[in-house]
């Protein structure tokens, strides 16, 4: 304990540790389909299995924010940012083309 406070890490250790315990903060429903992935600079990043998570999860953004401020202390997180599932990759497979910009090219 004395070297994290010695460190300036308190603040760091208690988000981490906290969103260790998200399923509890959120909810199991919403914790089976969202992560926080990242806490940086007061942000903490979530992504989400689907798209229509992530709009449910930004309507839901000042009461998330408002759960993890009362547990950790007024102001520590300044912002949530929602993130969808990250897009698929159109580099790969039988309709990808090497040199050109991509899935445009093998369009009409």
């Amino acid at each position: 304990g004395e070297v994290i406070a010695s460190q300036g890490w308190k603040t760091e250790v208690s988000v981490h540790s906290l969103l260790g315990r998200w399923a509890s903060i959120v909810g199991d429903t919403v914790a089976q389909h969202s992560a926080p992935e990242s806490f940086a600079a007061g942000i903490v990043t979530v992504r989400t299995d689907s798209t229509a998570w992530a709009s449910q999860l930004r309507l839901m953004t000042p009461q998330l924010l408002a759960k993890l401020n009362e547990a950790l202390g007024d102001g520590t997180i300044k912002r949530i940012t929602i993130k969808g599932p990250d897009a698929p990759s159109w580099k790969h497979g039988i309709r990808s083309v090497s040199d050109g910009r991509g899935p445009r090219d093998t369009y009409g």
